[in-house]
């Protein structure tokens, strides 16, 4: 059994908003997932600033955003999710801070600040054709050790998530198998053990 509190849920948008966004991310949240990270990495300013505000605003403080940090100053977001594209925080901004890493050794030399890192992929991705796992058995291995909750990202699926658990991971977040076309992400039974 899985302590459902400490092993954290976390959806990611896809690359491009979907119909009805909003009303998808608030039953994410609603359901118990800790966070929705907002990746768009093309959306305009507009476009993320109306999808945050198609949320309720009691939510916003568990949405994560990818781009357009200055946002972050206009709303009570959950924080900001560094990674190649945006790597650093704007100045004067004091939220949380999370991470995108693709190795162990990654992890550690970025942990520092960070309330969470993602480690990718871990499997096969369902969301980026080719995008293949690159992370051993030797490098979970290592997690124990890592001072920061890792959270597991590429090809992750309910059914992956008792392993990912026992093997050290703080958590799991998932894209492709959120299905955002489908009308709305049902979760709840699959997961009912891992959401508080």
């Amino acid at each position: 059994m899985v302590d459902n509190c400490h092993f954290r849920l976390i959806a990611i948008t896809p690359e491009t908003p979907v119909d009805d966004e909003g009303a998808k991310i608030t039953a994410l949240l609603t359901a118990g997932f800790f966070r929705v990270h907002l990746r768009h990495p093309s959306a305009s300013r507009i476009e993320m600033r109306d999808i945050i505000e198609s949320v309720p605003q009691r939510l916003h403080d568990r949405i994560v955003i990818h781009g357009h940090f200055d946002l972050a100053f206009d709303y009570n977001l959950g924080g900001l999710h560094l990674n190649r594209r945006c790597p650093a925080p704007p100045a004067g901004y004091r939220g949380a801070l999370s991470r995108s890493c693709h190795s162990v050794d990654e992890v550690i030399s970025h942990s520092a600040g960070m309330g969470y890192v993602t480690l990718s992929p871990v499997f096969d991705s369902i969301s980026k054709a080719g995008y293949r796992s690159a992370i051993s058995s030797d490098d979970i291995s290592r997690l124990p050790g890592i001072p920061v909750p890792v959270i597991a990202l590429g090809g992750i699926t309910p059914a992956s998530l008792p392993a990912l658990a026992a093997g050290g991971f703080a958590g799991a977040a998932m894209l492709g198998a959120i299905g955002w076309e489908r009308p709305l992400p049902e979760f709840s039974n699959k997961l009912s053990e891992y959401i508080c």
